[in-house]
């Protein structure tokens, strides 16, 4: 194990001095998963650990799914931004974070390799048992920030780590074909609002207004990207609210 590493899985320790110390509990009870949305993963590095960008993460996996940690544990890492989840708006304190390296939407989004993935699977593995993060507490940055963020976005493989015990899913509802009409066209005040309170008891930061506003369409589509991946356009639909019900069903304690 790398001395000053959290993790025997780090290949590498390239530390940030973007980091301060962890408010509330100090205890992370959170995985945010990011990708870099650059060209390689050294430049990420590189940027991350630079004092003028202000950013870091706990770690960086690149393409071949080497792991390179920037910031202890122990510390709050700033990749979260202005974010909020289950009323916590200070989610750098309360998370761990990882940057998947993919050059991301902007510039050739593409799938994530399996040995990068095999190293996601590992390291999130660790993570989630030694801080004990609950399954529906790992999330993504999208998730947190959805009008800012769309990473790691609709090709991130969520159901293959649910697979393996990390992270919570169930299988989407299918789509129906024909037209969708867009949040809130032909669709009642009651109806939006049952999909935001839904939404919103699930941890998304969305109130129960009935109005069909641009924050709404944004955290239908970065609940789609999660999941129910097959299209995230920002619609609901059926498939987004029967998937979204059962996900609610399946948390524990849930109806």
């Amino acid at each position: 194990m790398i001395a000053g590493a959290d993790t025997p899985l780090a290949a590498v320790l390239h530390p940030s001095p973007n980091f301060g110390p962890r408010r509330g509990s100090g205890r992370p009870d959170m995985l945010l998963l990011h990708y870099t949305g650059v060209a390689d993963a050294g430049q990420a590095i590189a940027w991350l650990s630079r004092p003028e960008s202000q950013v870091s993460a706990h770690y960086v996996i690149d393409e071949d799914g080497r792991i390179t940690q920037l910031v202890a544990e122990s510390m709050r890492a700033w990749h979260a931004g202005v974010a909020v989840w289950a009323g916590e708006t200070d989610i750098n304190s309360a998370s761990v974070g990882i940057e998947i390296h993919n050059p991301g939407h902007e510039l050739g989004y593409r799938e994530f390799p399996e040995a990068q993935l095999r190293g996601l699977e590992a390291l999130s593995r660790d993570i989630v048992a030694r801080h004990r993060i609950r399954p529906e507490r790992v999330l993504a940055h999208s998730d947190v920030a959805p009008l800012r963020k769309r990473d790691p976005g609709e090709k991130f493989p969520w159901a293959r780590l649910a697979a393996v015990g990390i992270g919570h899913w169930v299988p989407p509802e299918p789509l129906e074909g024909g037209p969708h009409p867009a949040v809130g066209a032909g669709e009642d005040e009651e109806r939006i609002a049952e999909a935001q309170g839904l939404l919103a008891a699930y941890g998304y930061g969305l109130a129960a207004t009935g109005v069909a506003d641009p924050l709404t369409s944004g955290v239908v589509c970065a609940f789609q990207r999660h999941f129910r991946p097959q299209r995230a356009d920002g619609r609901i639909d059926r498939s987004t609210l029967a998937t979204l019900k059962r996900l609610l069903a399946a948390l524990p304690g849930g109806a």
